[in-house]
This record gives C-alpha cells, sequence and structure tokens, in this order.
C-alpha cells in the first residue's frame, strides 16, 4: 500500500535520469547558455528574477489586474530566458513531482480551450492561467537559495503589514461600503467591514490568510528577539484586520489553517515532549480554541451575527445568492461535464447568462471547485486534486526530512501547508483564490514547498552508497 501510495505521489520518480535522457530537455534547456557566460547581466540572473519576484509581491495589494498581468509576463518570459540558458549538467534539481502535476493541469486546461463553446474567451484566460503557473516555476526557482527565500517571505509579511494597518485605520475612522457585502436587513448591516487597499473585504481576507500563519511560524524561525518580536507585532496587526473583514470564508479559512499548523507544531515537538504533555497538549489547545470561539460568539454581537449567518440557510441573502448561482452552475456542468466550458471569467462570463436564475448574475462559480470543474471538466477537477495531493505530500515529506536535521527551515514548510490548507477552505464557499493578490500568494506557497524538495529516489541512493562503501585498494 505504501508503495502504490510513493506512486501515486511521484515520491521516488528519478527525475533526474529522466531529463537527462529526454530530448526535448536537452534540446531546449542550455540553448543559450554559451551566451549567458558571455553576458555580464545574465551573471546576475538569479537576483533578477527575486527582483522581478519582489515587484509581483510588493506591488500586488495596490495595483490594477492589468499592471499585474504585465509584471507577471515580465517574469514569465524572463523565467523563459534563464531555463533556455542552464548549464545542463548542474545537480540541482529543477523539476519536482509538483512541476509535472502542474504542466499536467495546464494541458488540461489547454484542451479545454480548444473545446471551449467561447474559444476566444477562453484562450485570453488560458494566457492568465499560464502567466500563473510561469510564477510558480520562478518561484520555486529563486527559493532554492536560503538568502532569497527568506528575502521574498520577509517581503510579503511587510508588505501585509502595510494593507493591514490601512485595514485597521478603516476601522477606526469608518470606510464606506464599495459594494452591497452585507444584507441591509440585517442587525450586522451598520457594521464596517474593512476592505483596505483590496476594494473587497473577502478578497483581503484570502490575501491575509497566508500572513497571519507566516508571521506566527516566523516568531520560531526568526532568531534575534527583535525579529520575533516584529513577526508577533505582525501576527498580531495581520490577524485583527482579518477578523475585522467580517468575511466568513475568511474566518473559516483562519481556523483551519491554525487548526493544521497546532498539529504540524505539535508534530515537530513531540519527540522531545514529555509522555504526559504529548498525550494532553492537543486537548488542551483544541479546547482552548473552542472557547475562544464560544467567548466570541456569546459576548461579541457582530461575531455572532456572521456566525449564526452561515447556517440561516436562504435566510441570509448572501448564503440564498450563492445557492442560486450554484444551481446554475450545475447544469453548466452537466451540460459540460468532461472539459468544461474552458478556463477564466471571460468564459465564464459568456455561458453563465445562459443558465443563471433571472437576477442572480456572477462573476464565478463562489467556489473554487465547482469554479474548476465548470472551466476544466471532471478531467481538470481530478487533475486538481492530484496535484493538491502531490503538494502536501512533499510539503509533508519535506517536513519530516527537516526534522530529522532539526532545521528551522521546518517552520516556513509548516507555514506554506497551513496556508494552501486554510486558503483552500476559505474558497470552499469564494472564488478569491482567482484574483491576483490571491493566486500570485497561493504560487508563492506552492513554490516555497517545491523549492525544498529532495527525491526520496536519491535520498535512499545517497543512504545505500553511505552504508555500503566501495571497498578501497590497500
Amino acid at each position: 500500500m505504501n508503495l502504490v501510495w510513493q506512486r501515486f505521489t511521484l515520491s521516488y520518480l528519478p527525475l533526474k535520469e529522466y531529463l537527462r535522457t529526454s530530448y526535448l530537455h536537452s534540446s531546449l534547456v542550455g540553448l543559450l547558455h554559451s551566451w549567458r557566460q558571455s553576458s555580464l547581466l545574465m551573471q546576475w540572473g538569479e537576483t533578477i528574477a527575486a527582483v522581478l519576484l519582489s515587484v509581483v509581491y510588493a506591488f500586488a495589494p495596490f495595483v490594477s489586474s492589468d499592471l499585474s498581468g504585465l509584471i507577471l509576463l515580465a517574469c514569465a518570459g524572463f523565467w523563459v530566458l534563464l531555463t533556455l540558458s542552464d548549464e545542463t549538467t548542474s545537480n540541482t534539481p529543477s523539476v519536482t513531482p509538483i512541476h509535472l502535476l502542474v504542466l499536467l493541469y495546464w494541458g488540461i486546461a489547454t484542451v479545454a480551450t480548444a473545446l471551449s463553446p467561447v474559444k476566444k474567451a477562453a484562450l485570453t484566460d488560458l494566457r492568465n492561467f499560464t502567466l500563473y503557473l510561469l510564477l510558480f516555476a520562478l518561484c520555486a526557482r529563486v527559493m532554492r537559495s536560503p538568502r532569497l527565500r527568506q528575502w521574498l517571505i520577509t517581503l510579503y509579511l511587510h508588505i501585509s503589514l502595510i494593507v493591514s494597518v490601512y485595514g485597521l485605520r478603516q476601522w477606526f475612522f469608518g470606510a464606506p461600503a464599495l459594494a452591497t457585502w452585507v444584507d441591509p436587513t440585517s442587525s450586522f448591516s451598520k457594521t464596517t467591514r474593512v476592505y483596505s487597499y483590496l476594494g473587497n473585504p473577502n478578497l483581503l481576507a484570502g490575501y491575509l490568510l497566508p500572513a497571519v500563519v507566516l508571521s506566527i511560524v516566523a516568531v520560531f524561525a526568526w532568531a534575534s528577539w527583535f525579529k520575533k518580536a516584529l513577526a508577533l507585532t505582525m501576527c498580531v496587526v495581520n490577524g485583527s484586520c482579518l477578523i475585522l473583514t467580517f468575511s466568513r470564508g475568511g474566518w473559516i479559512g483562519l481556523v483551519v489553517g491554525v487548526l493544521i499548523l497546532i498539529g504540524l507544531l505539535y508534530y515537530w515537538w513531540s519527540l522531545q515532549m514529555p509522555p504526559l504533555l504529548r498525550t494532553s497538549l492537543p486537548w488542551i489547545l483544541l479546547v482552548s480554541l473552542t472557547g475562544v470561539l464560544v467567548f466570541a460568539t456569546v459576548f461579541i454581537e457582530p461575531v455572532r451575527d456572521r456566525i449564526f449567518s452561515i447556517f440561516a440557510d436562504r435566510r441570509d441573502s448572501s448564503n440564498n445568492f450563492r445557492k442560486n448561482v450554484w444551481t446554475a452552475v450545475f447544469k453548466m456542468i452537466q451540460d459540460y461535464p468532461i472539459t468544461g466550458i474552458g478556463p477564466g471569467h471571460n468564459a465564464f462570463n459568456k455561458v453563465y447568462p445562459i443558465y443563471q436564475l433571472p437576477r442572480y448574475t456572477a462573476l464565478s462559480a463562489y467556489s473554487i471547485f465547482l469554479e474548476i470543474t465548470v472551466e476544466t471538466g471532471f478531467v481538470g477537477l481530478a487533475c486538481f486534486l492530484w496535484l493538491l495531493i502531490v503538494i502536501f505530500n512533499t510539503g509533508f515529506v519535506q517536513l519530516q526530512r527537516l526534522r530529522e536535521i532539526k532545521s528551522v527551515d521546518g517552520f516556513w514548510i509548516m507555514g506554506a501547508i497551513a496556508s494552501l490548507g486554510g486558503t483552500l477552505a476559505h474558497n470552499l464557499v469564494d472564488t478569491v483564490w482567482f484574483r491576483p493578490e490571491v493566486n500570485t500568494t497561493w504560487w508563492l506557497m506552492v513554490g516555497l514547498i517545491a523549492s525544498y524538495h529532495k527525491s526520496m529516489f536519491h535520498e535512499q541512493a545517497r543512504k545505500f552508497d553511505s552504508t555500503n562503501p566501495e571497498p578501497t585498494v590497500g
């Protein structure tokens, strides 16, 4: 059974051996290597790539989607240039199981575009989808450098702090609602929902969720007391701003992300704990978290209203709206079950009006898994689920390895896993995942996990060689 799982997650795939024998890889990678050796600018290739990624994550919350697209295009072009000019004899792994599943997912999206009933609209969004995937490839490559990895994480945390501070300012001084986010007939209608620079509280919650989780692990990962204090400040400010978005999906994602993180931290430290603490600590933490949630629900009226609205079914206007959209989406899936209508909101906006119920216009399916099924069919959904399994498995396998050597990098792996889990929980009932501010952060977390990848195939071979040394001539 373990062997089946390892094959399913591509854990023992000998990627280096495959790449050495791949005609496509050998004919493209290294094509411009001689030019790179003579280019003064390309001697700083990895640093330039880090600068481009820094621009992405520094400006993502503040600029338009069109400008974000141009920056992503620059990142994609530079990744292609780096890849074509790579050294073919490099021992550094450039491809991971995650890369293979991302490539497969892109291939399915391409087929969905070719078979789409609205090919022109789908082709536009396939281009955007491709840019995000190449962003992942560049992130995974750049973050193999510990120094550049630390820089990008730190940059994202500082930018999120700026975003959160402005969000808290809106809470204290008020902010006009830019759209109808709350049922005007509810007692919650007068409560301010912060949205900072992003213009939407749900989107802000999705953007801040990884920042909250990463700032928690930074408390343990960063060395000096000053940095730990900064990380704790980030955690409090980002967490407060996320809560004040009053995004129910964001709250669900935060709870799920924190629970996953607590579980991983417990796993990390469990071998060092006394037996009694090892047994009782999970229950203590679970009861404490439950107590905080119950206290907030009972004594804080806006929190109580938002939590109870989750279970109000169609009596809550937001729930009713989503259910009516989902009714139309299910009909779309029935008509395009295999490869969907093609990727992107442009294709969705062309097809959805045919199926929508009167007065329930929508820009998306309001669930990431329904959206992916609509766009790429059940084939695309199956591939996406496989990709998620490989991502989380790769992360946990590398966490085990880092735990054995007691590397502080294990905390960043935990943060990435918990962030991805929380983001998925949030997007069960929303689709902010598809917005540039959240999608770029998602692929940063996936790239972070991929950057730590070491093939189990080569690890086992190395251990075998070390325990069975070749005989020497005396």
